[in-house]
């Protein structure tokens, strides 16, 4: 059941990603409807998945890299539904719904042995670090597909061309307020799990902090995306400096969730 869930799920987010991808090309209400019904249908059976996983593993499905990819991928596409829903933002499902796809194609070829948390991570501290750290990070990637809109609607308007897709793509002050919402929400979610991740260190290892690899990268994308909080209240930095510092960010956030444990030895090696 756990398997035929992820499966269906996948279908449909390939078959939205599809959609999604033509609507960016020659997209009508139509196209935008059949994308959100099957992202929609796709984030049920997702949800699914994930129930079956916790009732089976006793805890948040996040152990081993299989089960963080598509937990991951459950937060973006819940925080993209709340998005839509909220703002309607013009072809943000074709910047989005690709890189879902391929975070969930990376998860199936993953293993999908759910494992079991070692005596140390057995913890209340797992579930609140950790679902603090996965959802600041999908808020870091719908900015970095709003960011690749605003980048992408500047060339339009600085090249004048002002074709079907400038005007199907929001005016760039809105892209540069949502980069900006979305950036002082994941912001502050990070921060919470670095700090339930300190506290959660002390009681588990006796320490703080341990300079492990993990703790280093999540630090430094903590700083980035500070950077870019400090530089636009204080240096007045927007646009076209702001949307390509959230897209470094979440460059750092890829690399603290898939290079740190495929390059690197980390006491984290369970996410």
């Amino acid at each position: 059941m756990e398997l035929a869930f992820f499966e269906a799920a996948l279908t449909l987010y390939f078959a939205a990603a599809v959609v999604s991808i033509m609507e960016l090309f020659k997209g009508t209400k139509t196209t935008s409807r059949i994308m959100m019904g099957l992202t929609i249908l796709g984030f049920a059976f997702h949800t699914a998945n994930i129930i079956v996983r916790y009732v089976n593993a006793g805890h948040i499905p996040i152990a081993g890299l299989h089960g963080a990819s598509s937990f991951f991928c459950w937060c973006i596409i819940l925080l993209f539904l709340f998005l839509e829903y909220r703002y309607s933002i013009g072809l943000l499902g074709s910047f989005i719904m690709p890189m879902v796809l391929v975070l969930m194609l990376s998860s199936a070829v993953l293993p999908r042995k759910i494992e079991q948390l070692s005596p140390v991570l057995q913890s209340y501290w797992f579930g609140i670090h950790t679902v603090l750290a996965f959802t600041g990070d999908a808020a870091f990637a719908l900015a970095f597909g709003v960011g690749i809109m605003y980048l992408l609607q500047e060339h339009f308007v600085k090249s004048k061309h002002l074709g079907g897709l400038f005007h199907r793509l929001p005016s760039l002050q809105t892209l540069d307020e949502i980069n900006y919402r979305l950036i002082t929400i994941g912001w502050p979610l990070l921060t919470l799990a670095i700090i339930t991740g300190v506290i959660w260190a002390e009681s588990a290892w006796g320490t703080y902090w341990r300079w492990d690899p993990k703790e280093v990268w999540s630090l430094i994308t903590w700083f980035i995306y500070a950077a870019v909080l400090h530089v636009r209240l204080i240096a007045g930095w927007r646009g076209r400096r702001a949307a390509i510092l959230s897209i470094v960010g979440f460059c750092a956030v890829l690399f603290t969730f898939f290079g740190v444990n495929l390059i690197m030895k980390s006491i984290h090696s369970f996410i």
